[in-house]
């Protein structure tokens, strides 16, 4: 793949090129980078990720319907390999959070984002593989891996940026994909009409870098098209 597929805008300060070792854009956008790979992990790979995310003892991942299960019945799952929980945030009253979530990382790497603090369950083999895999290409060293399951289309991400005090100033956040594409929006803090839409499918990475968090923010937008489950997985490097 050389053809960039999605639309940089047509102004000065954005520009893409395709790096052939590393099967990935390098793409230059005012006040960040990133790094965008389609094919980062094969469909084989990929595939076995999905099923490893979701082995437990009580259902067939391909005869539920995910969101349909509340709080409750979620915590009479035992997870093999990923400890999934349900989040909630203070606004106008206590709200789930419209995805699932699991922190991983190095002892004592406590993350905190949207007055949620998370407390970092143990690496298992499964994510290291990632991890070592995006570090050999990113060439950054990461600490901790946020893992969001949007189980469906309803599932989303509102805007934001990833710039709380623990990333430290310009941080690399390296996001990995699996399941069903989704969108991944871009958008300028000082014009907002300013956006770009990248297409994440899976086996994509996304890396993102410089001063990018301190002025643009993202999100995940709801597609009630999408039916079946994305994961995404972001690697930090928590200070």
């Amino acid at each position: 793949m050389t053809d960039l597929p999605l639309v940089l805008p047509d102004q000065e300060g954005f520009s893409a090129v395709w790096h052939q070792n590393r099967r990935g854009f390098f793409i230059t956008l005012p006040h960040g980078e990133l790094f965008y790979s389609p094919r980062f992990l094969d469909e084989r790979i990929s595939d076995r990720y999905i099923e490893y995310f979701l082995e437990n003892d009580k259902y067939k991942s391909d005869e539920i319907n995910w969101r349909e299960l509340n709080a409750a019945a979620l915590n009479e799952i035992s997870f093999k390999n990923i400890l999934w929980k349900q989040d909630y945030i203070n606004l106008y009253g206590r709200k789930a959070l419209p995805r699932l979530t699991s922190w991983y990382g190095d002892a004592g790497k406590v993350y905190t984002y949207s007055a949620i603090r998370s407390e970092p369950n143990p690496w298992n083999e499964g994510l290291l593989y990632i991890k070592q895999e995006i570090e050999r290409v990113s060439k950054t060293r990461f600490n901790s891996v946020l893992l969001n399951w949007y189980r469906n289309g309803e599932d989303y991400m509102s805007w934001h940026a990833d710039d709380e005090k623990e990333l430290g100033i310009n941080p690399v956040i390296a996001s990995v994909n699996f399941g069903e594409t989704r969108d991944f929006i871009l958008r300028s803090k000082s014009d907002m009409t300013l956006k770009i839409r990248m297409p994440l499918e899976h086996g994509t990475l996304l890396i993102m870098r410089g001063a990018l968090q301190h002025h643009w923010e993202h999100s995940v937008p709801k597609r009630l098209s999408v039916k079946k489950s994305r994961f995404n997985l972001t690697f930090r490097n928590i200070i």
